[in-house]
């Protein structure tokens, strides 16, 4: 089907700007944030707090979104940011922290992770995992349950949401209840259709795709890798249910249809929300968008059911 015509509209507002791969790295990122303005306005939570979180020789910034409630303890979900493994950081999507943690019912702890180029990969990988690990040892002193964990990311947050919930199985790290994936990047060397149907976007090119992994990866051999390329893992099974959501119109659709697929034939719990219309990074449209506003609304009440808390 055609574009949302919410979404059209959005896009009408940028469709003139310059291709994003003839851009440099601090004009792409300046792009990206300037998305935040079609989030709307801030949803109010409980309390946030700024803080830093050791991680070898560095320290990570990350954000905490604790939700209105009387529990003593609350699940939580650790958030990564989407934007290329390039851009992004705890205000570009500020909004699908708030919005997750209050439909959620859980503390969301959003995780900025290092940037390509100056951090190429691993970087942002082992941060996310870095950040998985310090959440399990200290959720307790901010109201966190350590046992009850969630996973969400959004585009290349989404491949390192996946990445996290593999190498926490992998390496024995704590366990966790759900992995929630929104339109994620999960093969560096995906050639299937949509990959040429959405060649053009909107939004998100096959180009600018490009200039993210040429940013991303210091060798393209690195595309093999399954810490890269999650869908590339000799091995899905026992992975943590999932919640997979592509959109039609995205160079991504296919790898993400592709993963669910393969997480369903492990044997892992999946629900794939196909979300016709849809561009890729719809969900920073919320502003203006009643489709973005559903589907994140969405993935909040799967975090929520996951945890056997019911529904808002």
């Amino acid at each position: 089907m055609a574009v949302d015509t919410q979404i059209a509209a959005v896009l009408a507002t940028f469709a003139e700007s310059p291709a994003p791969e003839s851009l440099t790295v601090a004009q792409n990122r300046a792009v990206v944030s300037a998305l935040a303005e079609f989030s709307g306005s801030q949803q109010p939570v409980a309390s946030v707090s700024d803080i830093r979180i050791p991680a070898d020789s560095h320290d990570i910034p990350v954000r905490i979104y604790r939700p209105a409630s009387t529990d003593q303890a609350l699940a939580v979900t650790l958030f990564l940011h989407g934007g290329g493994w390039v851009t992004g950081d705890l205000d570009s999507q500020d909004h699908i922290a708030r919005a997750t943690a209050n439909r959620s019912g859980t503390i969301v702890v959003s995780v900025d992770y290092r940037l390509a180029p100056e951090h190429p990969f691993p970087a942002a990988a082992d941060d996310a995992y870095a950040a998985l690990l310090w959440i399990a040892e200290h959720a307790s002193t901010f109201g966190g349950d350590p046992q009850r964990l969630a996973l969400l990311g959004e585009s290349a947050g989404g491949n390192l949401a996946a990445v996290v919930a593999q190498e926490t199985l992998r390496r024995g790290g704590p366990p966790v209840t759900i992995q929630v994936l929104a339109y994620p990047a999960t093969d560096r060397f995906d050639d299937s259709p949509s990959m040429y149907e959405s060649a053009l976007g909107p939004v998100l090119t096959r180009s600018w795709l490009e200039w993210f992994w040429g940013a991303y990866l210091s060798s393209p051999d690195l595309g093999a890798d399954p810490r890269v390329s999650p869908a590339r893992a000799d091995s899905l099974h026992g992975l943590a249910p999932a919640v997979v959501v592509t959109a039609e119109h995205d160079p991504l659709r296919d790898q993400g249809s592709h993963y669910a697929a393969r997480l369903r034939e492990a044997g892992v719990q999946v629900k794939h929300i196909p979300v016709p219309g849809a561009v890729h990074g719809f969900l920073s449209f919320t502003r203006d968008v009643d489709l973005s506003r559903e589907v994140l609304d969405q993935l909040g009440d799967e975090i929520r059911r996951a945890f056997g808390t019911g529904t808002q």
